[in-house]
């Protein structure tokens, strides 16, 4: 299946609906409720997909909102109606697992200018009828952070219990914090940091020329040219995955084996099993990705600067929080390394925020929050359950 342009952006009656992807929801905000962007634009109408999970209880407090990371979406804990695979954290969340669906109403949205039901590039422009494309108003953490807010908002929910997420999802979850501290009792940033490094803005921008260079991409108008520049988001997918792993995690899974052979076809065929492993990354991807949303949500990686948005000085971003913080690295993680997350605790720590802090041994790289990490989820599962108690956290409905 291929991700088609998502035409269902024109006006329509405001509420809860289905969404175009299968067992979604969707709100959609009329024209009378903009979205606000940084960038100088109100974005009206506009849409978000979700998915909930477990149930709200008598006194709406024990809501979890989940963020995803750059290439997950809103299913995170049901069969990906492109894929046919398991949410993308089943891992963690889930009845009796650490973010325990019997217990907490988890919610996980499509963000804004993604390509799974939530408004973005792929979107049909209200006042042409078309994919918006490149005309699509560049878009920052901050108002994906915003939409969310609104979707909150249209739930009934006042304040949220914990806001959970790792990567760009951890990227959101302290823009939350920083954004809406009264409506957060309690945060799990996971392998993210307050700025993206120049180093991830390069790699980034890598991606992005990849994507440009395809002749395939039309100038960001391939639905309208009936294209699809799938080789050049394959190599993007490719490059970003190499960021996502160790050193140790390749060679342990791959070494220098070689694909089906024993010896070298002296060719550019995929002789080595790392290579046949980054080609079904790449072509797998193309499948279920919008490649004008990896330009934009990309895009907002980069200009994620908490620092700068709180006049330079970053425990300025959280002054005077009540929120909770358990700020989680992992050892092997270059994309995000360690030092970028003691820089959150120092923060937290110069704003007399409440913060604990784990560095999780493991060769696993930055996809480890994604994966089986036991310490990783023991940490969670205590945070979430301290917190709980000192929030009086009641049980939910039967």
């Amino acid at each position: 299946m291929n991700v088609q342009p998502l035409m269902s952006d024109a006006p329509r009656g405001e509420g809860t609906q289905e969404a175009d992807h299968p067992t979604s929801q969707v709100v959609v905000f009329g024209v009378d409720r903009p979205l606000h962007l940084d960038c100088g634009v109100d974005l009206s109408p506009f849409q978000i997909a979700y998915q909930t999970y477990g149930t709200l209880n008598a006194d709406r407090s024990n809501a979890v909102l989940v963020c995803h990371a750059l290439t997950g979406d809103q299913h995170v804990h049901n069969v990906h109606p492109v894929t046919k695979k398991s949410g993308w954290w089943e891992t963690l969340l889930g009845p009796g697992k650490p973010i325990d669906t019997d217990r907490y109403f988890v919610i996980c949205s499509n963000v804004v200018g993604g390509c799974m039901g939530t408004t973005g590039p792929a979107s049909a422009n209200p006042a042409t009828g078309k994919p918006w494309g490149l005309d699509f108003p560049v878009i920052t953490v901050r108002d994906m952070v915003r939409a969310q807010a609104m979707l909150i908002d249209q739930l009934g929910i006042d304040t949220l219990f914990a806001v959970v997420g790792g990567s760009m999802g951890g990227m959101q979850v302290l823009q939350w914090a920083a954004s809406y501290p009264q409506r957060v009792f309690a945060v799990l940033p996971i392998a993210c940091a307050t700025r993206h490094s120049a180093q991830n803005i390069a790699f980034h921008e890598v991606g992005r020329q990849a994507i440009m260079a395809d002749p395939d991409w039309r100038g960001g108008r391939y639905f309208l040219e009936g294209s699809n520049p799938r080789r050049g988001l394959a190599v993007a997918r490719m490059g970003a995955h190499i960021t996502y792993l160790s050193d140790a995690a390749l060679h342990r899974k791959f070494g220098r084996k070689f694909q089906d052979r024993e010896n070298p076809s002296f060719s550019f065929d995929a002789d080595f099993e790392v290579e046949s492993y980054l080609r079904h990354q790449g072509s797998s991807f193309v499948d279920r990705f919008d490649a004008n949303s990896y330009l934009y949500l990309t895009r907002a990686m980069d200009y994620f600067d908490m620092a700068a948005d709180a006049g330079g000085v970053l425990a300025n971003a959280f002054k005077g929080t009540q929120t909770r913080f358990c700020v989680i690295s992992f050892t092997s993680d270059w994309l995000f390394p360690t030092s970028e997350s003691r820089a959150i605790v120092h923060a937290l720590n110069a704003s007399s925020a409440r913060v604990s802090f784990a560095e999780i041994v493991t060769d696993k790289g930055h996809d480890a929050f994604l994966l089986e990490e036991p310490e990783m989820f023991g940490i969670v599962r205590g945070f979430l359950d301290g917190a709980g108690k000192a929030r009086g956290l009641k049980a939910q409905a039967p």
